[in-house]
């Protein structure tokens, strides 16, 4: 019957049965929703561990529902959800773990207090005039054992310092003055042992049946959880930040690789083109070596080729320094020599 009954909310509601003026008051509940306690769906509710102890916080002002929990476990955003309602749990539970270590340091330094003895009260009356008597009676006896001692009587002496004896242990008694309650109960506390999980008081060596019986009990029990459930929280804490670093670490490590395999491609593409810009200089130094050897052949064909041209033409007449020479060299014609003289100069007759 039961599981129908589930199997019908689920499909229908549970306002299934509701009239409809009922209905429309009535507000379905989500596990999602603000009134559903989200301890109670993640992990525990803190209200529910103290019950009916000194640590009581009383009932949850939120929903727990078994059905609630159970759809929260199927939802298909179960995953999302489990981290955020953790960390608000984890919050409120070292509020409470907070609270709880304050008040056993508290209690620690009440363990760890010096009994002082209380300073004695004032004597009445009547016991310090029977004080005064004794401490008369007490310095003539003295006074005579000292008597007997230089005279050589031993024996009168000793039985005087038995009197002086008796009279010093009723001083003794009529000068003592009874504890008081304070320091009695301080003494007893200095006997207590306290529970570093829960902030009990504990008797200490106590009977083991006692011990087990503080150990299985509700409050140290949920103290227990409480404190569990933050370390793991902060282990898992730790986990995640030491997963990021790791990742953070292992992405640099990738861009440095990166940078590296980056640096070594433009290096050889700087190299090749270094060797293919040296191949072009030491290609254009041949071909400027080249010409020049051309030019040099050439002006040196050219100088052969005129002085061969030259001296051709001087050997063969051709050169007209060399006529001009030939033709300074060579007599004048007489004929023409004696007619241009005998046009200009006189016949003189012998």
């Amino acid at each position: 019957m039961d599981a129908q009954r589930a199997l019908l909310d689920e499909l229908m509601g549970t306002a299934r049965n509701l009239t409809e003026e009922e209905k429309k008051g009535h507000k379905e509940l989500r596990w999602d929703g603000k009134e559903v306690c989200a301890f109670y769906m993640v992990r525990f509710c803190p209200h529910d561990l103290f019950v009916n102890t000194r640590s009581d916080l009383g009932p949850c002002p939120r929903v727990h529902d078994q059905k609630l929990k159970e759809s929260f476990e199927k939802s298909s955003r179960h995953d999302a959800y489990v981290p955020k309602f953790e960390a608000e749990l984890a919050k409120f539970c070292e509020k409470l773990v907070m609270d709880l270590d304050r008040r056993v340091r508290r209690g620690r330094e009440r363990l760890a207090q010096e009994v002082e003895p209380a300073p004695p009260a004032p004597l009445s009356a009547e016991k310090s005039e029977q004080l005064s008597v004794l401490e008369e009676k007490l310095k003539n006896l003295l006074e005579q054992v000292e008597s007997l001692g230089e005279s050589g009587k031993v024996d009168e002496a000793e039985a005087l310092m038995r009197k002086v004896e008796a009279l010093n242990a009723e001083k003794t008694v009529l000068t003592q003055q009874p504890q008081n309650d304070k320091v009695l109960m301080l003494a007893q506390e200095k006997k207590m042992a306290l529970c570093e999980v829960c902030g009990s008081f504990l008797v200490a060596n106590d009977a083991a049946e006692r011990t087990q019986s503080h150990i299985t009990g509700k409050q140290h029990i949920g103290y227990g959880m409480v404190r569990d459930f933050i370390a793991e929280s902060k282990e898992a804490k730790e986990k995640v930040r030491e997963e990021e670093r790791l990742a953070r670490e292992k992405e640099v490590e990738e861009r440095r690789k990166q940078r590296e395999k980056e640096y070594e491609s433009r290096s050889r593409s700087d190299s090749g083109d270094r060797d293919k810009y040296q191949d072009r200089d030491k290609d254009s130094d041949r071909y400027r070596e080249r010409d020049l050897d051309r030019e040099r052949s050439r002006e040196r064909n050219g100088r052969g080729n005129r002085d061969g041209e030259r001296e051709w033409r001087y050997k063969n007449g051709r050169d007209g320094g060399r006529d001009r020479h030939h033709n300074r060299s060579r007599p004048r014609s007489p004929g023409r020599h004696s007619n241009r003289r005998s046009s200009r100069s006189p016949v003189h007759r012998y």
